[in-house]
């Protein structure tokens, strides 16, 4: 047996050494001769092969090699930070067509936290945001399977599937006693990205629920329909970017730069290679796809200077951050909400072949003025926290989030304590059908932009007494988002 393990350990050794030579060769091939091939880790690798040879020998039952360096792939990715991550041929298909604004699923935006599944943000109009499945929950189960155990793209597949079909979650939530039990319907998510309306003349309202292929030119449209119904010249406009977990960033740049002089500097990235090192600037070469008529063009001169308030909160993420980030910094538009999310770092798409590719992240994000994005957020001008608790989950509770710099000291493998334990035990049927009620009673989506839309409101007051003249009050201080 010791023989047959050497054997095997030997043979994908010398596999995976081969491998390796070969992607450093390809990652060096545009380098000068003067660098140096990094040397091969082979006391891991021999170790690497010792565990997958002792699997392939003595596990319960056999194992197919594919699964194998699948799951170590895998676990190589997620062991790095909560974004980087496999994607099988499935999962890239999906990723491919949810920027297109349609798909299949519940609507929930998650991440993993500890072993479960957290949700980042419900996507408006979906059965998740209308069952009130908010930030911050924690999913412990589906259906009768314990989610603990389970990787994050299996979590995934499992809530995803044919549209009216149904899925039972179970979900730990701050503040509940028992777990709460919801029963959610798939359906076909088509994302309107773009809602517009007039509030009144002369005071338009523009909400960007995700960053979309289309986004940029379905919020021209929307700009150019409200200028044109508002009776009077436009003396304030409201952008709603809560609740936005962020999308491309091709269309955050066009999304500012549709408020902000051309060239203006929109976001700077930050990374070791040189394709990870951006400037991104309010410039038709940065934010359209391909060749095509630029989407800006025609908009009513009024849209770059009349009195802005741009609306956040703790499900703002990624691009919507970076918009918020660059219209504060430009002085473009007053920051109305609570502390963002905070996720500022870059994921790129590398495709491996066989329609498989890696999600890495390769960057961080920093706002014109060279603050961070990632794991502090935007800080709001103007901090409300009548319409939320202040203390939501963001990304720098998340355990292995990037830090903000890369000079911060501490361990960027820690989420700075134990995680809180969970009773899974949703108890009798009676206990169950107590929480779903429970859960039914307490919530209630907030419906953005409706006549109750309270923070709407303050910013439609804060723009008729300012007259014009936008002032940053920094009236109260924002809490940390860590």
């Amino acid at each position: 047996m010791h023989k047959l393990v050497n054997k095997v350990s030997l043979v994908v050794l010398g596999i995976i050494a081969g491998v390796m030579i070969s992607l450093n060769f390809s990652a060096v091939a545009d380098k000068t001769l003067k660098d140096e091939l990094p040397a091969l880790p082979i006391e891991e690798l021999r170790a690497f092969t010792q565990v997958f040879g002792r699997i392939k020998s003595d596990y319960v039952e056999p194992v197919d090699d594919k699964k194998l360096i699948t799951e170590a792939i895998n676990g190589m990715l997620v062991g790095l930070d909560p974004h980087s991550a496999y994607l099988d041929s499935e999962e890239y298909k999906e990723l491919q067509i949810g920027t297109q604004g349609e798909f299949g699923g519940l609507g929930i935006q998650v991440t993993m936290e500890d072993g479960l599944v957290k949700v980042i943000s419900p996507i408006e109009d979906t059965p998740a945001f209308r069952a009130g499945i908010k930030t911050g929950d924690l999913i412990i189960k589906l259906d009768d399977t314990a989610v603990k155990g389970m990787t994050l793209n299996e979590a995934i597949k499992r809530m995803r599937g044919k549209p009216d079909t149904s899925i039972t979650i179970t979900i730990a939530r701050e503040g509940e006693a028992e777990p709460l039990v919801f029963t959610l319907v798939r359906a076909i998510i088509k994302i309107e990205s773009v809602k517009s309306k007039l509030i009144e003349p002369g005071y338009g309202y523009v909400r960007i629920t995700q960053f979309q292929e289309q986004t940029g030119e379905n919020l021209a449209k929307a700009i150019d329909k409200l200028f044109k119904e508002s009776k009077i010249p436009m003396k304030g406009l409201v952008l709603d970017l809560r609740n936005d977990p962020g999308g491309l960033l091709n269309s955050a740049v066009g999304v500012s730069a549709a408020f902000l002089p051309a060239n203006a500097l929109v976001v700077y990235t930050e990374g070791r290679t040189t394709d990870a090192k951006m400037r991104l600037l309010a410039n038709p070469e940065y934010y359209l796809r391909g060749p095509g008529k630029d989407y800006l063009t025609g908009l009513p001169d009024a849209v770059k200077t009349v009195p802005m308030v741009t609306l956040v909160n703790g499900g703002s993420a990624s691009a919507s951050e970076i918009v918020a980030g660059a219209l504060q910094d430009h002085k473009r538009s007053i920051v109305m909400g609570t502390q963002t999310f905070g996720k500022g770092s870059v994921q790129t798409i590398l495709p491996l072949g066989n329609n498989t590719a890696i999600k890495l992240t390769t960057a961080r994000y920093y706002t014109p003025n060279g603050q961070s994005i990632q794991a502090k957020g935007i800080t709001p001008d103007i901090v409300d926290e009548s319409e939320e608790s202040s203390r939501q989950l963001r990304e720098s509770d998340l355990s292995r989030h990037l830090r903000s710099n890369k000079s911060e000291s501490g361990d960027d493998n820690t989420n700075g304590g134990e995680p809180k334990k969970q009773n899974e035990a949703a108890g009798n049927k009676t206990k169950s059908k107590k929480a779903t009620d429970s859960a039914k009673k307490k919530t209630a989506p907030a419906e953005f932009g409706s006549s109750d839309d309270a923070l709407l409101a303050k910013a439609i007051t804060y723009l008729k007494n300012s007259n014009g003249n936008i002032k940053r009050k920094n009236t109260k201080t924002a809490k940390s988002a860590g």
